[in-house]
């Protein structure tokens, strides 16, 4: 049975644990009000473009250069980019880890296939970095305050791939802000784009031809589906850390409570020890 000494330190121990973990619990909850109002403020936006993605994209079909556009070619997907968003750090429960089994998932699946990174947060570049895979670029720190600018220069990187046929085909993981107990794991091919078919076709008047406005939205629209995935990635990871935090807080209360148990149990056995021998001894004098 453990001394009351080394109950005592367990007891201390967990909790200063527990102040950590209470801790961290409020700072994400402060973190996850401005991510998530941040991460919902963009979906209206990506809606909007979207419908008129689909009304121009319709216009522009109507002649032959608004079939050529380099980010709807379709060709055999032989050169996948995989984009994968992650945390830069953990204490977030799965967040992490089952985003990387999804990837893997993926690779596992396309194994005939010749695929490269683009690895978005630390703990997926750790991940495929001891996998021996083809990365093309790394980012981190991207987090701490989400860029628009950060999502323009990785999403030039990946479209100028694209245009020149460097890889056919491009897939983005990332956990999707659902609500504050649970996200959303996304897997979604984002080039070549597939225009989404319009549900009420809007007739504008153009000051442009279609086609060339067709050519300055598409890229627009692939910046705009990583910079969503770095203000959803961000929410989800906030609302995932403050519910593995509150969690850890209340585990850290049950083992303070057994703990106390348990060291009045000693207390206890040693007590009634001392008494016996108090007796004993009092009993061998007689």
């Amino acid at each position: 049975m453990p001394s009351l000494i080394d109950i005592r330190r367990r007891v201390r121990s967990v909790r200063n644990t527990q102040q950590i973990t209470k801790a961290m619990k409020m700072v994400s909850a402060a973190k996850l009000r401005r991510a998530q109002e941040k991460a919902l403020a963009a979906r209206p936006y990506a809606k909007m473009l979207q419908q008129i993605l689909a009304n121009v994209a319709e216009a522009a079909s109507q002649s032959a250069e608004g079939a050529e556009q380099a980010l709807l070619a379709v060709r055999p997907e032989n050169r996948v980019l995989v984009v994968v968003v992650t945390a830069d750090s953990g204490l977030a429960g799965g967040f992490n880890a089952n985003l990387i089994k999804l990837a893997q998932r993926f690779v596992d699946d396309n194994k005939g296939k010749e695929l490269s990174f683009e690895l978005l947060g630390r703990k997926g570049r750790d991940y495929f970095r001891k996998r021996s895979v083809k990365i093309l670029g790394e980012h981190i720190d991207l987090f701490r305050k989400v860029k628009i600018e950060d999502a323009d220069r990785i999403a030039n990187a990946i479209i100028d791939r694209f245009e020149k046929a460097e890889i056919d085909a491009v897939y983005l993981f990332v956990n999707e802000f659902k609500t504050v107990m649970t996200s959303h794991l996304s897997a979604t091919r984002i080039l070549p784009i597939e225009v989404p078919k319009s549900q009420e076709p809007v007739d504008y008047i153009y000051e442009q031809k279609p086609s060339e406005l067709l050519g300055s939205l598409l890229p627009r629209y692939v910046k705009l589906q990583i910079f969503r995935a770095l203000l959803e990635s961000a929410a989800a990871e906030h609302a995932a850390r403050m519910t593995a935090m509150e969690a850890a807080t209340s585990n850290a209360n049950d083992v303070i409570d057994k703990l106390t148990l348990l060291m009045n149990r000693v207390r206890q056995a040693t007590i009634t020890r001392e008494i016996i021998e108090i007796v004993s001894g009092a009993a061998a004098l007689d």
